[in-house]
This record gives C-alpha cells, sequence and structure tokens, in this order.
C-alpha cells in the first residue's frame, strides 16, 4: 500500500472552475474503503452521490473539503465553500445574525438579516439557537450555507434526521436556494427520490472498496 497522499492547500480550479476529484484510494489502517472514484463537477452543477449508510459518500465530502487529507490522489476546488452538514453545528452562545457573520465576515448586517428572511427567519436575528425550534435551526443553517453565494456548496445528508412533513419542507427550500444562487454542489444522499428531485446528474457508490459503479443520465437527457 503506497503512503497516503496529502491534499493541503486545495489547487485552484481550473477549465471554467471546474471541481475535481480523483481519489485512487482510501485506508482506515489496513482496510481500503474507496477504490478509485473519479468525477467531476461543472459551475452551477447539482451533483447528488447517492448510496447506503456507511458505503463512504462522507468520507469523499472529507476530503473533497479538506477535513481529511490522508488519502491517495487529488481534488480540485475553489476556496469559496461553504458546507450544510446532518446536524445544524450553530454556535450556541451566538445569535442567528451572528452565525451568518461570523461565517460570512464581508456580508454585512442587512445582508444577512435578508438572509435570514429568505429561509423564513425575520425577525429572529437576535434569537439563539436554543431559541429556535429544529425546523427553524435547519433553516438558519441554509441561511448561513447559502449567505454569500458560495461557489462550491456541499450537503452531507442534511434531511436524515427529519420527519417526513419537515424534510419536505427542506427540500423544497433548498431546491428554490439552489436554483436562485446556483453554487456547484455535491448532495450526499441515501434516499434516491432526493437526489432524483435535485440532481442534475447521479453518482452511485457501491462496492466493497467503494467504487463509482453507476453515473444516471442527466434531467430532461
Amino acid at each position: 500500500m503506497a503512503g497516503p497522499a496529502t491534499l493541503g492547500t486545495p489547487h485552484p480550479a481550473v477549465e471554467n472552475r471546474v471541481i475535481r476529484v480523483d481519489i485512487t484510494s482510501k485506508y482506515f489502517g489496513e482496510q481500503q474503503v474507496l477504490g478509485p472514484v473519479r468525477f467531476d463537477i461543472r459551475p452551477g452543477e447539482t451533483v447528488a452521490l447517492l448510496g447506503p449508510s456507511g458505503i463512504g459518500k462522507s468520507t469523499i465530502l472529507r476530503i473533497m473539503v479538506g477535513i481529511d487529507t490522508r488519502f491517495e490522489g487529488t481534488v480540485t476546488r475553489p476556496d469559496d465553500m461553504a458546507i450544510v452538514f446532518q446536524e445544524p453545528t450553530l454556535l450556541p452562545w451566538r445569535s442567528a445574525l451572528d452565525n451568518l457573520l461570523i461565517a460570512r465576515p464581508t456580508l454585512g448586517a442587512d445582508a444577512a438579516r435578508a438572509a435570514l428572511a429568505r429561509v423564513g427567519l425575520s425577525g429572529r436575528d437576535d434569537a439563539f439557537p436554543g431559541q429556535l425550534s429544529l425546523g427553524q435551526q435547519r433553516r438558519l443553517s441554509l441561511a448561513r450555507a447559502f449567505a454569500g453565494s458560495p461557489e462550491f456548496l456541499v450537503m452531507d445528508e442534511p434531511f436524515v434526521s427529519l420527519d417526513p412533513e419537515m424534510a419536505e419542507q427542506m427540500l423544497a427550500l433548498t431546491e428554490a436556494l439552489i436554483t436562485e444562487a446556483k453554487p456547484a454542489t455535491l448532495f450526499v444522499t441515501h434516499a434516491r427520490a432526493e437526489a432524483d428531485r435535485l440532481a442534475d446528474r447521479t453518482l452511485v457508490l457501491s462496492g466493497k472498496p467503494a467504487t463509482l459503479q453507476e453515473e444516471a443520465a442527466e434531467h430532461g437527457v
């Protein structure tokens, strides 16, 4: 087994800002969890990464955003990036407004309030996360991610723990925000219906070690 490569500073995206993933392998100890995984995401394109729980989807996500650097291969992506995790990951001691401004210091208070209003949190800028319902916390997490129109958006199964009604509300809101902002988006999910609804293309991860076994045709083709 070759030694793990280190991502370090992400390579500047080239070729019209295409995001490029070229993972040769990923090991946890002696166990290889990822085989060759290669794909691109074009500007404004939403790509779903679909597969069962534990297959390695979140591992690919962590590699792409630079959290996990111990892998063989390269990742090319822009620095201007936002992440939506499975849980809201808000700062509990900061207000809703501050949670946006800390993530995007150049945004400005007026733009941050507009971002809150866009997700249905108008007038809640002084509320702390503990004063918000779970649905409102999820909306705040989306507002933080889309504030400032990031070039690259990564979403890690953001609806996985929600009841069907709330999941549908968040899915509709996410769909509207992606349509408006048009970031290059990687949407990680185990639900085919979510992938079909949000994504322009769907990549299917399966096998041991996991590889991309299928790439569905683009919607409308």
